[in-house]
């Protein structure tokens, strides 16, 4: 099993990184404030814009590490990858099956499926920790309605149904979402999904969880050999990698929405972590940033036992578990593909 390294997060906009022997060297106006061995890193991701040396990231490359380039409000701008790893034959068989739509639908609906059934358990946890504190009997409706969602999208075979039976649960599971925040409600009200710009602290804090998570979902695929750019779900576009988000999608709920959840309930974040713009944009402040991705490291090291494979992961590795299926179901070694399903 692969070991979950470290991720470097560099917050500061005026950081540019460079290499020195095996070590990435942060430096401020060319002064070095900090070093971290190669050796002990997963990935890197900066939301700097002073960038990173070339040799840096050819040594990024070479050893797979994961190296990521964002604005400093945290939109995602380029990745560095070095030569296609894995087998030639796993990725033909990838563009195979996106180019076909029966193989494609079957994967898709899988990811789909996951991401529904995370997203009911997700509702009913909350009414079950917190029964007097919510709506029971609304959550309740909303979970059954999710539920009641996963035959159809467990027999469908046509890609646009799909995303229809998806963006339907999407209005079903944000109809509630704001139910599962426990906190006052003037400043962190969420009326619904806004993302570009997120329009509320809610939303920024989700859509900063999702470029992350995306993140994570691209390296995970890229180690196990396959093209994070072709997608099942979610078509090609230039510079968007599709199958980064329809693996994405499965892990929103428990990965992702979870974590923003557990951040506003136990009052990690507060009104001091947020900007807001002219423009009516809400953005995270440096300081929150820290903190989310302080415990965004915390959380990826915990612990819990894999739905399918009956063994105990961090959640962090998680992605990189379900990319690893993936390639076993492209491969034909499993009949369909096992998407995560949280409990």
């Amino acid at each position: 099993m692969k070991h979950l390294l470290n991720t470097l997060f560099v917050t500061s906009e005026d950081i540019y990184l460079s290499l020195d022997g095996e070590n990435v060297v942060a430096n401020r106006e060319r002064q070095e404030v900090a070093r971290y061995p190669l050796h002990t890193l997963s990935g890197i991701v900066s939301f700097s814009y002073s960038g990173a040396s070339p040799a840096l990231m050819g040594a990024c490359a070479q050893r797979d590490i994961a190296l990521a380039f964002c604005t400093p409000r945290g939109r995602f701008l380029a990745r560095v990858t070095g030569e296609s790893s894995g087998n030639v034959l796993l990725r033909r068989a990838q563009y195979r099956v996106a180019d076909d739509p029966g193989p494609c639908c079957r994967i898709a609906r899988s990811m789909i499926f996951g991401k529904v059934y995370n997203a009911q358990w997700s509702i009913q946890r909350t009414r079950r920790d917190h029964g007097l504190r919510v709506d029971g009997e609304s959550l309740a409706t909303a979970a059954g309605h999710l539920k009641g969602l996963l035959p159809q999208i467990a027999s469908e075979a046509s890609l646009e149904s799909l995303r229809g039976l998806e963006g339907a649960s999407a209005t079903v599971y944000f109809g509630v979402f704001e139910q599962l925040i426990l906190r006052e409600k003037p400043l962190f009200a969420f009326s619904g999904r806004s993302r570009r710009p997120p329009l509320d602290p809610v939303n920024a804090l989700l859509s900063f969880a999702y470029s992350l998570l995306t993140h994570d979902c691209a390296a995970a695929l890229e180690s196990v050999g396959l093209d994070s750019y072709v997608g099942f779900l979610h078509r090609d576009r230039p510079g968007r990698a599709s199958l980064a988000l329809d693996l994405m999608e499965e892990l929103r709920p428990c990965m992702a929405d979870r974590f923003v959840l557990t951040l506003l309930n136990n009052r990690v974040v507060g009104e001091q972590d947020f900007d807001h713009l002219e423009n009516g944009a809400v953005l995270l402040t440096d300081a929150g940033r820290r903190s989310f991705l302080k415990r965004w490291q915390e959380r990826k090291r915990e612990m819990l036992t894999h739905p399918y494979l009956r063994e105990k992961v961090p959640w962090g590795l998680v992605p990189y578990v379900q990319a690893l299926l993936l390639a076993r179901t492209l491969r034909g070694d499993l009949d369909d593909y096992p998407p995560f399903l949280w409990k």
